[in-house]
Protein backbone atom coordinates (compact mmCIF):
# COMPACT_ATOMS: atom_id res chain seq x y z
CA UNK A 1 0.00 0.00 0.00
CA UNK A 2 1.49 3.59 -0.86
CA UNK A 3 1.07 6.33 1.61
CA UNK A 4 0.18 9.51 0.35
CA UNK A 5 0.07 12.64 2.26
CA UNK A 6 -2.36 15.54 1.62
CA UNK A 7 -0.94 19.38 2.59
CA UNK A 8 -2.98 20.15 5.40
CA UNK A 9 -2.71 23.88 5.33
CA UNK A 10 -5.53 25.15 3.79
CA UNK A 11 -7.45 23.69 0.49
CA UNK A 12 -9.97 20.90 0.07
CA UNK A 13 -7.93 18.90 2.10
CA UNK A 14 -11.30 15.86 2.89
CA UNK A 15 -12.15 15.94 -0.69
CA UNK A 16 -8.52 15.01 -1.59
CA UNK A 17 -8.29 12.29 1.51
CA UNK A 18 -11.70 10.68 0.47
CA UNK A 19 -10.55 10.21 -3.01
CA UNK A 20 -6.71 8.69 -1.92
CA UNK A 21 -8.30 6.43 0.25
CA UNK A 22 -11.13 5.14 -2.48
CA UNK A 23 -8.25 4.48 -4.48
CA UNK A 24 -7.04 1.83 -2.09
CA UNK A 25 -4.27 4.25 -0.48
CA UNK A 26 -3.51 5.30 3.12
CA UNK A 27 -3.52 8.81 3.49
CA UNK A 28 -1.99 11.09 5.86
CA UNK A 29 -2.94 15.28 6.46
CA UNK A 30 0.08 16.75 6.42
CA UNK A 31 0.66 19.75 8.93
CA UNK A 32 4.32 19.16 10.06
CA UNK A 33 8.02 19.17 7.52
CA UNK A 34 8.87 15.97 9.26
CA UNK A 35 5.61 14.13 8.58
CA UNK A 36 6.90 14.23 4.93
CA UNK A 37 9.56 12.24 5.55
CA UNK A 38 7.02 9.26 5.74
CA UNK A 39 5.27 9.68 2.14
CA UNK A 40 5.21 8.19 -1.09
CA UNK A 41 3.96 10.80 -2.91
CA UNK A 42 2.00 14.29 -1.68
CA UNK A 43 -0.78 16.22 -2.79
CA UNK A 44 -0.75 19.86 -3.06
CA UNK A 45 -4.67 20.66 -3.16
CA UNK A 46 -6.66 23.40 -4.22
CA UNK A 47 -6.90 26.59 -2.19
CA UNK A 48 -5.58 30.19 -2.49
CA UNK A 49 -1.80 29.90 -3.60
CA UNK A 50 -0.60 33.57 -1.92
CA UNK A 51 -2.68 32.35 1.55
CA UNK A 52 -0.89 28.56 0.83
CA UNK A 53 2.93 30.63 0.19
CA UNK A 54 2.22 32.81 3.40
CA UNK A 55 1.48 29.20 5.71
CA UNK A 56 4.29 27.43 3.85
CA UNK A 57 6.89 30.46 4.89
CA UNK A 58 4.91 30.33 8.58
CA UNK A 59 5.45 26.41 8.76
CA UNK A 60 9.00 25.85 7.31
CA UNK A 61 7.56 24.08 4.42
CA UNK A 62 9.53 25.38 1.57
CA UNK A 63 12.96 23.44 1.74
CA UNK A 64 11.00 20.25 3.40
CA UNK A 65 8.90 20.47 0.17
CA UNK A 66 11.98 21.33 -2.05
CA UNK A 67 13.96 18.24 -0.39
CA UNK A 68 10.73 15.89 -0.88
CA UNK A 69 10.91 16.62 -4.69
CA UNK A 70 14.54 16.44 -5.74
CA UNK A 71 13.89 13.06 -4.14
CA UNK A 72 12.03 11.48 -7.01
CA UNK A 73 8.96 11.65 -4.85
CA UNK A 74 5.41 12.13 -7.02
CA UNK A 75 3.76 15.13 -6.33
CA UNK A 76 0.22 16.15 -7.62
CA UNK A 77 -0.81 19.93 -7.70
CA UNK A 78 -4.04 21.18 -7.88
CA UNK A 79 -5.42 24.53 -8.93
CA UNK A 80 -3.24 26.67 -6.16
CA UNK A 81 -1.31 23.51 -5.81
CA UNK A 82 -0.20 23.66 -10.25
CA UNK A 83 0.46 27.61 -9.35
CA UNK A 84 2.80 26.34 -6.52
CA UNK A 85 4.98 23.70 -8.92
CA UNK A 86 5.11 26.13 -11.86
CA UNK A 87 8.80 27.69 -12.55
CA UNK A 88 7.04 30.60 -13.66
CA UNK A 89 3.79 33.04 -12.39
CA UNK A 90 2.93 35.26 -15.06
CA UNK A 91 2.88 38.57 -13.33
CA UNK A 92 5.17 37.57 -10.65
CA UNK A 93 8.77 37.77 -10.05
CA UNK A 94 9.65 35.06 -7.63
CA UNK A 95 7.54 31.33 -8.11
CA UNK A 96 7.22 28.80 -4.96
CA UNK A 97 8.56 25.73 -5.53
CA UNK A 98 9.55 25.57 -9.30
CA UNK A 99 9.84 22.42 -10.07
CA UNK A 100 7.50 22.29 -13.12
CA UNK A 101 9.00 23.43 -16.34
CA UNK A 102 5.90 25.49 -16.93
CA UNK A 103 4.31 29.50 -16.88
CA UNK A 104 1.14 29.55 -15.06
CA UNK A 105 -1.62 32.25 -15.11
CA UNK A 106 -3.51 32.99 -11.77
CA UNK A 107 -7.08 33.28 -12.07
CA UNK A 108 -7.26 33.15 -16.02
CA UNK A 109 -10.87 31.59 -16.03
CA UNK A 110 -12.23 34.37 -13.75
CA UNK A 111 -13.60 34.77 -10.65
CA UNK A 112 -15.70 33.00 -8.12
CA UNK A 113 -18.87 33.44 -10.26
CA UNK A 114 -17.59 32.15 -13.33
CA UNK A 115 -16.24 28.85 -12.21
CA UNK A 116 -18.35 26.41 -14.07
CA UNK A 117 -17.68 22.74 -14.99
CA UNK A 118 -16.83 21.21 -18.53
CA UNK A 119 -15.66 17.40 -19.94
CA UNK A 120 -12.02 16.94 -20.43
CA UNK A 121 -10.32 14.40 -22.20
CA UNK A 122 -7.22 13.50 -20.21
CA UNK A 123 -4.46 11.51 -21.86
CA UNK A 124 -3.94 8.52 -19.83
CA UNK A 125 -6.96 9.29 -17.78
CA UNK A 126 -10.36 9.10 -19.52
CA UNK A 127 -12.15 10.33 -22.42
CA UNK A 128 -15.38 12.44 -20.22
CA UNK A 129 -13.39 13.32 -17.41
CA UNK A 130 -15.73 16.69 -15.53
CA UNK A 131 -13.36 18.94 -14.44
CA UNK A 132 -14.49 21.77 -11.73
CA UNK A 133 -13.14 24.73 -12.17
CA UNK A 134 -13.11 27.51 -9.02
CA UNK A 135 -11.08 30.91 -9.74
CA UNK A 136 -8.57 28.21 -11.76
CA UNK A 137 -5.68 28.74 -13.19
CA UNK A 138 -4.29 27.68 -16.60
CA UNK A 139 -1.04 26.80 -18.25
CA UNK A 140 0.22 29.16 -20.58
CA UNK A 141 3.01 27.25 -21.82
CA UNK A 142 5.34 24.34 -21.12
CA UNK A 143 8.60 23.08 -21.57
CA UNK A 144 10.21 20.58 -23.50
CA UNK A 145 9.84 17.83 -20.59
CA UNK A 146 6.07 18.31 -20.25
CA UNK A 147 3.16 16.44 -21.27
CA UNK A 148 0.08 17.86 -21.67
CA UNK A 149 -2.56 15.79 -20.26
CA UNK A 150 -5.59 17.94 -21.23
CA UNK A 151 -6.61 20.92 -22.68
CA UNK A 152 -10.11 22.92 -22.35
CA UNK A 153 -10.88 25.72 -25.14
CA UNK A 154 -7.07 25.37 -26.23
CA UNK A 155 -5.88 26.43 -22.87
CA UNK A 156 -3.48 23.71 -20.94
CA UNK A 157 -5.24 22.36 -17.67
CA UNK A 158 -3.66 19.29 -16.95
CA UNK A 159 0.37 18.34 -17.84
CA UNK A 160 2.72 15.76 -16.59
CA UNK A 161 6.84 15.99 -15.57
CA UNK A 162 8.44 12.94 -14.44
CA UNK A 163 6.86 12.86 -11.01
CA UNK A 164 5.24 15.98 -11.09
CA UNK A 165 1.00 15.77 -11.91
CA UNK A 166 -0.68 19.16 -12.04
CA UNK A 167 -4.20 20.17 -13.16
CA UNK A 168 -5.95 23.09 -13.11
CA UNK A 169 -9.77 22.17 -11.61
CA UNK A 170 -10.63 20.10 -8.74
CA UNK A 171 -11.08 16.50 -9.35
CA UNK A 172 -11.29 15.77 -5.76
CA UNK A 173 -14.88 17.46 -5.61
CA UNK A 174 -16.51 14.81 -7.83
CA UNK A 175 -17.14 11.15 -7.25
CA UNK A 176 -15.03 10.32 -10.07
CA UNK A 177 -11.60 8.75 -9.36
CA UNK A 178 -10.05 8.39 -12.07
CA UNK A 179 -7.29 10.81 -11.66
CA UNK A 180 -6.87 10.30 -8.21
CA UNK A 181 -6.13 6.55 -9.45
CA UNK A 182 -3.96 7.71 -12.00
CA UNK A 183 -1.44 9.59 -9.29
CA UNK A 184 -1.57 6.49 -7.17
CA UNK A 185 -0.49 4.57 -10.40
CA UNK A 186 2.58 7.56 -10.62
CA UNK A 187 3.42 7.05 -6.80
CA UNK A 188 3.09 2.80 -6.78
CA UNK A 189 5.90 3.12 -10.51
CA UNK A 190 7.84 5.51 -8.17
CA UNK A 191 9.02 3.05 -5.57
Amino acid sequence: MVKIGVLGLQGAVREHVKAFEACGAEVTVVKRPEQLEELDGLVLPGGESTTMRRLIDKYEFLEPLRNFASQGKPMFGTCAGLILLAKNIVGYDEAHLAVMDMTVERNAFGRQRESFEAKLMITGVAEDFVGVFIRAPYVVEVGEEVDVLSKHNGRIVAARQGQFLACAFHPELTDDYRFAQYFVNMVKESK
